[in-house]
């Protein structure tokens, strides 16, 4: 599903509250993790904190997948912000190693994981993301803006939902 023209017209705040939305969630998955790690040092990650985790790991994937999707339209809208394109979708690879490492630490047929490993990977993750997040609002933003809906699909603005929907 693609966005309406009126939704079109404000593309950029829209990725911004995606993305603030997704910086509310690491935030609240490394409390979570924190507390447990506080509460039970070297125990397993709770079942709940561990759907939590999981959960935020395909909002991020989602979400960059959508982006994915959107950034060779908007290199041929503005062939100028090629290098920028770039290293957006190198952020992306490093991300989606990162989260590769969370799933493999959070793994049910894997010694259950220590909160401090998955602590190290979420604060690399928020470290990388909020560098990403910051990087793309300030260097794309305008040019999202004005390239239309043509180019979009609606799962860059569904972190959470599978791709498709």
């Amino acid at each position: 599903m693609l966005p309406t023209p009126d939704r079109a017209a404000a593309l950029s705040e829209q990725l911004i509250q995606v993305h603030q939305s997704l910086r509310d969630q690491i935030a609240s998955v490394r409390q979570q993790v924190t507390a447990g790690a506080c509460s039970a040092a070297g125990a397993a990650v709770p079942a709940d904190l561990l759907s939590h985790c999981l959960g935020f790991c395909t909002a991020i994937h989602v979400h960059h997948t959508g982006e994915d999707r959107l950034l060779p339209a908007l290199r041929a809208a503005s062939p100028a912000l090629a290098p920028v394109i770039d290293n957006l979708i190198e952020d992306h690879r490093l991300v989606a190693g990162i989260l590769q490492r969370i799933r493999e630490l959070l793994a049910p047929d894997r010694d259950p994981a220590a909160p401090g490993a998955l602590l190290r990977e979420l604060d690399g993750l928020t470290a990388i993301l909020e560098s990403h997040f910051s990087y793309e609002e300030r260097r794309i933003a305008s040019a999202l803006d004005a390239i239309g809906p043509s180019a979009w699909d609606a799962d860059v603005f569904a972190p959470g939902e599978a791709p498709g929907r």
